[in-house]
Parts: structure tokens; C-alpha cells; sequence
């Protein structure tokens, strides 16, 4: 049964999630992300304990677009990260979610764990210059990409790179 009172929340929080993040490109305010990411988390722990993943069947295409992003800056709860990311993987696999989540959320969680990626989603800053973090088996990248229904990494690289200028 879709629930749209759960999906409007979800577009609430992904929306002012986006604003931190753009106003923090602007301007170098770092403090409203760190506070909306806290916020965003706690009521995703809440949200997944009580509904499962927030997946198409339950929030539609854009609450379950909505709700990776939350999942995904909730860095400073490393293991929520990686409880969420098995609730993610099972919807996945029952085409309730779009693998690219999952392969953004898997990326997000081995880089947190200290471990190479295995898709090439996740950057850092160097100095102003992004670099990829270190990817596993990188002969073969692009094959895992395609079939997470990403682009090639060089196209990702290149779209990273204008959009971090």
C-alpha cells in the first residue's frame, strides 16, 4: 500500500537535505549539514525499524529516490549505514529499488569501513581536485557499473569533476 504521508516526508527531508548541500557549495557553512544529516538519520532509523526499506511499492519512484540520499549522508552512524544497506539490498533483489542505490550505499559503506569500492561512486577532495577513492579489481569496473544501471566510470568521472569546478 503506498503511503504518501510517509513519501511527502521523504521529499521534506531529501529537499532540505539538497538546500544544506548547495547553500555548503556556496558559501563553506558546513553546520546546517552536520544538523539536518543528524535529524535525517535518526528519523530514518525510525522509519526502516517500523516500515522496512522505503522502497517503490510502499513510497513510489521518488520517495524511494528520496529516502537514498538520507541514508547515504548518514555517515556519522557508520552502523546504521550497514543495516540499512542489507534492508536496501533485499529490495533490490526484489526490484523494489533501484540497484544504483545500492551500489552508491555499498560504495559508501566499504569506503567507511577503511576498503576499496567496488562501483567508483565515491570522491574525495585532494588540495580542491577530486579523486576517486580506491576501487577493487578496477579491470573490471565498468562491468559491475553496467550492471548497476550506471554510466561508465569515465563518463562519472568527467560529470564529478564539471560539477565540483
Amino acid at each position: 500500500m503506498l503511503r504518501t504521508d510517509l513519501a511527502a516526508e521523504l521529499r521534506r527531508r531529501a529537499d532540505t537535505d539538497q538546500r544544506a548541500r548547495n547553500r555548503y557549495l556556496q558559501t563553506g557553512e558546513f553546520e546546517d549539514i552536520a544538523r539536518i544529516d543528524t535529524q535525517n538519520t535518526a528519523w530514518l532509523k525510525a522509519a526502516l525499524a517500523e516500515h522496512g526499506w522505503p522502497g517503490i511499492t510502499l513510497v513510489g519512484d521518488q520517495g524511494a529516490d528520496d529516502a537514498w540520499p538520507l541514508v547515504q549522508h548518514a555517515d556519522r552512524d557508520p552502523e546504521f549505514q550497514r543495516q540499512a544497506l542489507v534492508q536496501l539490498e533485499a529490495a533490490v533483489e526484489a526490484g523494489d529499488a533501484p540497484a544504483r542505490h545500492l551500489a552508491y550505499l555499498t560504495d559508501r559503506v566499504l569506503v567507511g569501513d577503511g576498503k576499496p569500492q567496488l562501483y567508483g561512486t565515491q570522491y574525495t577532495d585532494e588540495g580542491g581536485s577530486l579523486r576517486r577513492q580506491p576501487v577493487h579489481d578496477p579491470d573490471h569496473l565498468d562491468e559491475r557499473r553496467t550492471a548497476m544501471g550506471l554510466d561508465t566510470a569515465a563518463a562519472y568521472d568527467q560529470r564529478m569533476q564539471q560539477t565540483h569546478r
